[in-house]
Formats: C-alpha cells, sequence, structure tokens
C-alpha cells in the first residue's frame, strides 16, 4: 500500500495547495493578497482587504477543498487497491488525505511554501472524517468570536477543541493513525497562528469591528 498511499499524499497536496484567497483576489481584483494586511491568502484577511463577498467564497471554497481531499483519498484508496480494502484501511486514507490537504494550503508549492493558516480546509477535511465533532467545533468558534472579537482566538479554540469533540462524539471505526492526524493537523494551526499568539500576548491582535492595529 505505500505507493497507494504516496499517489494520495500527493493528490491531496495537489487539491489542498490551490490557492483560491490568492486567485480570487487577482481575478476580481488585480491585487496581490499577500501584499494587503497580514499578506495571509486566506479568508479572513480577504474580508479585512475590504472584499468580504471574496472572503465568503474564499472560506467556502478552502472548506470544499478540504472535504474533496477527504473523499478523492477514499477513492483513490479503494481504486488502487487490488482488492476490497477493511474500513481501517479506508479511513487511514481519509486521514492521509485530510493531513496532506491542510498541508498543501499552509505551504502551496504555486507560492513559495507561504500559505494560509489552514482553518477552513482543516474544517473541510475534518466535515468529512468526523462531521458531528466539525461542527461542534466551528460552532464554538463563533461563540468565541462572538465573546472576543478575536478570529485568531476562535480558531485555535476550534481547532484545539475538535479531538474533544472527535472522542465524544464520533462513531465508527478511529484507528491510531486516523487519532494522530487529528492531533497532528490541530497543532499545525495552532502553531500556525503562532504570530496571532504573540500579539494577543502583547495586546495588539486585532479585533472585528475595530481599527486595525499598526
Amino acid at each position: 500500500m505505500s505507493l497507494d498511499f504516496l499517489i494520495i499524499a500527493v493528490a491531496a497536496y495537489l487539491l489542498g495547495s490551490i490557492p483560491f484567497g490568492y486567485i480570487l483576489v487577482r481575478v476580481f481584483r488585480r491585487q496581490d493578497i499577500r501584499s494587503v494586511g497580514s499578506g495571509n491568502i486566506g479568508a479572513t484577511n480577504v474580508i479585512r482587504s475590504g472584499a468580504k463577498g471574496l472572503g465568503f467564497a474564499t472560506f467556502g471554497l478552502d472548506v470544499l477543498k478540504g472535504c474533496s481531499s477527504v473523499w478523492l483519498g477514499a477513492f483513490l484508496a479503494s481504486k488502487l487497491a487490488p482488492a476490497p480494502l477493511p474500513l481501517t484501511d479506508i479511513r487511514n486514507a481519509e486521514a492521509l488525505a485530510a493531513l496532506f490537504a491542510v498541508i498543501g494550503h499552509m505551504f502551496p508549492v504555486w507560492l513559495g511554501f507561504r500559505g494560509g493558516k489552514g482553518v477552513a480546509t482543516g474544517f473541510g477535511v475534518f466535515l468529512v472524517a468526523a462531521p458531528w465533532a466539525a461542527l461542534s467545533a466551528i460552532g464554538l468558534f463563533f461563540v468565541v468570536l462572538a465573546i472576543s472579537r478575536v478570529v485568531a482566538l476562535a480558531s485555535i479554540a476550534g481547532a484545539a477543541s475538535f479531538p474533544f469533540f472527535a472522542w465524544i462524539l464520533s462513531g465508527g471505526d478511529r484507528p491510531p493513525f486516523f487519532v494522530a492526524v487529528e492531533f497532528a493537523v490541530v497543532l499545525l494551526i495552532i502553531l500556525k497562528h503562532h504570530q496571532n499568539i504573540r500579539r494577543m500576548l502583547s495586546g495588539t491582535e486585532n479585533r472585528l469591528g475595530a481599527k486595525r492595529l499598526a
């Protein structure tokens, strides 16, 4: 299965690396989103650039590519295997695709490996792999966002809560590799917010609806 799983990893990475935020802003506003605001290609920076519609479209497309990557992983696993796969192998293929889709979003080859923070794509992969846990985590995201008005804090809280929700809500087969990927994706998302964490600790992180800090 090593070659099969390599194909799944590469396919998921390439799908996850499609920089929708960059593409949409480049096409519709003739701008490089990396030169605006925080320089991030994700939905939050697109919205803060003044393109709310493009920002919401970026979020939706990033979620969709996360979902599609997991579906693609399961599909490829079923087609590449010489015999019907046990459920455990299918779940491992989904987990592998989920991990590399998020890595692709964070480190896209098309943009010099400088991408987004993986929140929307992470939500997308988990929405397929563990839907109730993903919906609970995004629910917590909105609660924290409503209270704090800090997108980064809400993103970190939502991501960090996912393994807990997956543990109590997800049924079915969850092999060790699948569980390990859950924690790996969460850790990657949190680490990608390291600059936001420093700004939160210093009290300079931006809040929704507030004037942007220098």
